[in-house]
């Protein structure tokens, strides 16, 4: 079988005209759209027409800006089709929604995102009967034997946020398939790095804000699937994006659309950059997490799955052991050296540096931080492609050398 290539199917997507010839799509600023017969209105409302059929309803349902980056984004995932949403974490409650009713239960990553987290963990439970149990997702039998007759999906980050940890897509798909169950699976952190949907995932979830965008400047999400269940989420009576709307901005759509053609030169700088970072801290005896050292405990897992020629993400984490070192190391960093940005987010042009057990991972109390390998001084970096990479890193290494045993007291 032909292997995937993201950059060509991509490619063969991007190719869209505006209404009058222009190199690039077109906006489409409005909110309700017209029809030539009455008749058409009905069958648009009942799922018999619609975008395929040059056919649109209304805003929320489908706009054809938003409509093309769908294609796009689904090209790119290898799917039969995707929605753009207006932030990553609607659209993962939209396809976690979509697939459970009252009193089901789901099998969740016990190291993922603080939001996410907090999702499964508290929102959902308590408003729909949903019953969780996270689970570590590279403990394969914990998996298998988490799920229940009830099990609708199971759900993982393809890199583990922040700890990094690699799913083995293709074993934890066949496990949930085995029991009926789908794979739904975040992959925010690798765009290009891996498609889980050609190595077995149901759905494939991503906050476009982050690498997708790499500029920090919008909030975005997509879902990507079969269109079967693409179509589902836009029901007019069941769909959960149609009726709990996190509807994306055109205006959006058309950023977004116009950054995809260069999301593989930036994925593979920053894994460059990323790689050599690490190799640098590992070689000096630091405690680095990064997927694509030989050191890490799923490379190997990487090295099967990922495809070939994008590096192994952009992301890596340092622990520091405690927040006081934690935080002077950040500090010095942004305030002295201006390199880096203590802010959330990821995939930004900058470095962005964050203490994600008491920012991002916040959510997560103590003991499950604690699971999930989050200690109080882990450093989640994002790493930039800004100024020249040897003196970006004398400056990582200088910052590092000025902690000395400072804070090591401090929980």
């Amino acid at each position: 079988m032909q292997r995937f290539d993201p950059i060509e199917s991509m490619a063969r997507a991007h190719h869209e005209f505006g209404e009058h010839g222009g190199v690039n799509m077109s906006v489409e600023a409005s909110t309700t759209f017209t029809v030539l017969k009455a008749e058409t209105m009905p069958e648009i409302f009942h799922g018999q027409r619609g975008p395929e059929q040059g056919c649109y309803l209304y805003g929320r349902h489908f706009n054809p800006t938003v409509y093309v980056l769908g294609r796009q984004l689904a090209a790119l995932e290898g799917t039969e089709a995707a929605y753009a949403t207006a932030s990553g974490m609607s659209a993962i409650a939209a396809a976690a929604l979509q697939l459970v009713r009252h009193g089901d239960h789901v099998v969740v990553s016990d190291a993922i995102y603080g939001g996410t987290f907090a999702l499964f963990h508290d929102y959902l439970p308590v408003r729909t009967g949903l019953s969780v149990s996270f689970v570590d997702m590279t403990d394969h039998a914990a998996v298998e034997a988490a799920i229940t007759p009830k099990t609708r999906f199971v759900y993982v980050e393809t890199f583990s946020n922040p700890t990094l940890k690699v799913a083995d897509i293709p074993t934890l798909a066949d496990i949930a398939h085995r029991h009926g169950a789908k794979l739904l699976v975040d992959n925010t952190f690798c765009p290009l790095v891996v498609s889980p949907a050609q190595l077995g995932a149901d759905v494939v979830l991503h906050s476009l804000t982050k690498f997708v965008s790499g500029a920090s400047d919008v909030i975005a999400g997509a879902v990507c699937a079969s269109r079967e269940f693409i179509m589902s989420l836009m029901d007019v009576t069941q769909g959960g994006l149609m009726l709990l709307g996190p509807t994306m901005d055109p205006f959006v759509a058309a950023k977004l659309s116009l950054r995809l053609p260069h999301l593989g030169l930036r994925m593979v700088e920053h894994g460059r950059r990323a790689k050599f970072f690490a190799e640098k801290l590992h070689a000096r005896g630091e405690p680095v997490i990064y997927p694509g050292l030989a050191s890490h405990p799923q490379h190997h897992v990487l090295e099967r799955l990922a495809n070939p020629g994008f590096g192994a993400g952009g992301v890596f984490a340092l622990d520091l052991r405690t927040k006081a070192r934690a935080d002077r190391f950040m500090e010095l960093l942004q305030n002295q050296d201006r390199f880096g940005l203590i802010a959330v987010s990821l995939g930004y042009f900058e470095t962005l540096l964050s203490c994600s057990a008491s920012s991002t991972s916040s959510e997560l109390p103590v003991a499950d931080q604690e699971r999930a390998g989050i200690s109080p001084g882990l450093v989640r970096v994002s790493i930039g492609y800004t100024g020249n990479v040897e003196q970006r890193w004398e400056q990582f290494a200088a910052a590092l050398d000025g902690l000395g045993d400072a804070g090591d007291a401090s929980p």
